[in-house]
């Protein structure tokens, strides 16, 4: 069988069943190799070519961006190339003759830069909801939590009023890939989700809910969204006065580095934000700046002393 659109649909039940990735991890893979379908009007996949590809590539790295005006970021253009080149990898394990996956090499991309925010705007965010209701004291629990755990957003809303034993200050989360990882509670943390969910009337299982435009209703639809939150917390940051772009992301970023500073070892880290290999968390070696004073104001040139 060579029909495209029918080995397109039998790749996507793959990736869900039999490699057990995620529903949003299928439909970005679906949205990456669609648009690249589209564009170069594959019927089989004998159309597939080395040409088709570089045309693709281009077009991406010439199209008309959201901010940056000209051309597609590298790293979302290397989401594309991954996405093709897993499809091009079951290809070949089914026997189907298309091009190589060995012929996709990903763009180079310059060194990730981190968005973080200081200890002083950390503290002035994190308080900025400060008021006694439902809403207020549920925003305070989430950017408690996402600063002591370093969880993923969409961890976060994933998780239900059960996850947390309050008798201890650790739980277990289902991760990327499905992996599960155990991550800390802080007392700041536990406190402020204590506070948060005395507050609620409701039975709802989610732990973190939706609310109405009056802060003291409960919204019909319960669960919080990952976009909420992330308006959520920009709203703070303005209210803080931090005029950077702050997202749970960032929280993330600044929960690993907070650690770092502070002397733990890079394996730790890596397990507690649940990436599959240390190159990932190894970017955030790169910025531990106050550290790397410290150690060449404590070590270097002592032979003048």
């Amino acid at each position: 069988m060579d029909n495209l659109s029918e080995l397109r649909k039998q790749f996507l039940e793959y990736l869900e069943i039999e490699k057990g990735r995620s529903l949003k991890t299928v439909e970005n893979y679906n949205r990456y190799l669609g648009r690249f379908l589209e564009f170069t009007k594959a019927k089989s996949a004998k159309d597939i070519t080395e040409e088709s590809l570089r045309q693709f590539r281009l077009w991406l790295n010439r199209r008309p961006g959201t901010e940056r005006g000209v051309g597609m970021k590298k790293n979302s253009q290397n989401y594309h190339l991954i996405a093709i080149r897993v499809f091009l990898k079951y290809l070949m394990k089914r026997k189907v003759a298309s091009l190589s996956p060995d012929q996709i090499e990903l763009a180079k991309t310059s060194e990730r830069q981190l968005d973080l925010i200081s200890q002083d705007e950390l503290r002035r965010l994190i308080e900025a909801p400060n008021g006694s209701n439902l809403c207020d004291l549920r925003d305070k629990a989430i950017m408690e939590l996402l600063f002591s755990t370093g969880l993923r957003v969409s961890e976060l809303t994933s998780l239900s009023r059960d996850s947390i034993d309050f008798k201890k200050d650790e739980f277990s989360i289902r991760g990327k890939g499905g992996k599960i990882r155990v991550v800390f509670v802080s007392k700041g943390a536990k406190d402020s989700l204590s506070r948060y969910l005395d507050k609620r009337s409701d039975a709802d299982d989610a732990l973190f809910i939706r609310l109405d435009k009056d802060p003291s209703k409960i919204s019909s639809s319960m669960g919080i969204t990952s976009r909420s939150i992330e308006r959520m917390i920009r709203k703070y940051a303005i209210k803080a006065g931090i005029s950077k772009k702050v997202t749970p992301h960032v929280l993330r970023h600044t929960f690993a580095t907070d650690l770092l500073q502070n002397g733990a070892d890079i394996r730790s880290v890596q397990v507690m934000l649940g990436h599959a290999n240390i190159s990932t968390t190894q970017i955030y070696t790169h910025i531990s700046d106050k550290q790397l004073k410290e150690v060449h104001k404590n070590f270097h040139d002592k032979g003048r002393d």
